[in-house]
């Protein structure tokens, strides 16, 4: 008794079981690409990434200890809350303490706000721009390309593995930062919540910057084909961007105004940000405080000008966050937007 032979397409013969096996071996054969992209971007770019994820454990570990120290000397002195300054009653009499509390503590908090604030920068360097960029210029794209994964998908391996990494590193780095903040920022160290360094490494803004400079630096070594060109460029656009929302920054929500009359002590709280002053009229409208500085007769300027009082436009502390998921918002999409046109750009170079 014989059995029946089905033949396939090569000709060859094979019995349904053999079939079955065969799809299955197309299936897994059909999955396997995008497992050994990641693979192979992970071997790529090892060094790198270990760099990363060593200085998110250390840069962790510093902060947790610092922030013990700085908390230990906070509640032997009393100082919460209190600044060289302050016009908190409990505050009176710590202005040594709060001075030997910043000569002790603020460099190293300063230390840890700058490479935050630098990190989105050294991503875009050292993992954005030679991502793409190496394999264009030493071109080893070819051989990948040549096989059976497509362009579209090869670009997608390379950025979603690096986008995780710097994703879970910033995200950890700013949760750990924003802990050690909670202790000893602002009024106490010095360094307040909208200054450059210190808005520019709470919350989200670092993780969306740093995901901004991965997109940058895939965009530009896709572009210009040229790592060290690549790098250059990077540096500079996320130098650019940085600054630009230095400047808009104030703009992202509207202020809060407050108004002292003439003879009254005009402060805001040490947490307030202050972003303009001058003096206002009887009519409600605003003379800048420069109208009358050449002025000898500094009194007898504001009288002409009718000036009844002073104001401050501020955003107090409660705008912080707020300000910081907007500015993050925006960097998102613009990191958004970057990786849709370096898809397009290879999908229209290379099918």
């Amino acid at each position: 008794m014989s059995t029946t032979a089905h033949l396939g397409a090569s000709g060859r013969g094979g019995t349904a079981h053999d079939a079955g096996d065969t799809d299955g071996e197309r299936a897994a054969a059909g999955r396997a690409p995008l497992r050994g992209l990641v693979w192979l971007v992970w071997r790529q770019h090892r060094l790198v990434f270990g760099v990363l994820c060593a200085a998110t454990v250390g840069g962790a570990v510093w902060c947790a200890v610092l922030r013990g120290q700085m908390a230990g000397f906070i509640d032997a002195h009393h100082i919460a809350g209190c600044s060289e300054i302050s016009l908190v009653p409990r505050c009176a009499g710590t202005q040594a303490a709060v001075t030997e509390f910043r000569t002790a503590y603020r460099s190293s908090l300063q230390l840890v706000e700058m490479g935050l604030l630098l990190l989105p920068a050294l991503i875009g360097l050292f993992i954005g721009a030679p991502l793409i960029a190496r394999e264009l210029e030493a071109g080893t794209h070819k051989l990948i390309l040549t096989q059976s994964v497509g362009p579209l998908r090869w670009l997608a391996a390379k950025i979603a593995l690096p986008a995780l990494v710097v994703l879970a590193a910033t995200t950890a780095l700013s949760l750990v930062f924003g802990r050690l903040w909670q202790v000893g920022g602002d009024e106490v160290s010095g360094s307040y919540w909208y200054s450059t360094a210190g808005f520019g490494s709470l919350g989200p803004v670092p993780v969306a910057y740093a995901l901004l400079g991965l997109a940058v630096g895939v965009l530009a070594g896709l572009l210009l084909r040229r790592t060290v060109v690549s790098m250059a460029v990077t540096l500079t656009a996320i130098a650019v961007v940085q600054f630009a929302f230095t400047q808009l920054r104030p703009h992202l929500m509207p202020v809060v105004t407050t108004r002292f009359g003439r003879g009254e002590s005009a402060q805001l709280p040490d947490s307030g940000w202050l972003v303009a002053q001058g003096s206002y009229t009887g009519s409600g409208g605003r003379v800048p405080d420069t109208a009358c500085q050449p002025y000898s007769d500094y009194e007898g300027c504001l009288r002409r000008h009718d000036v009844v009082g002073q104001y401050m436009d501020q955003h107090p502390v409660s705008h912080h966050w707020p300000l910081a998921w907007i500015e993050s918002g925006i960097v998102l999409a613009v990191a958004v937007v970057l990786t849709v046109i370096a898809f397009r750009v290879l999908r229209r170079r290379h099918g």
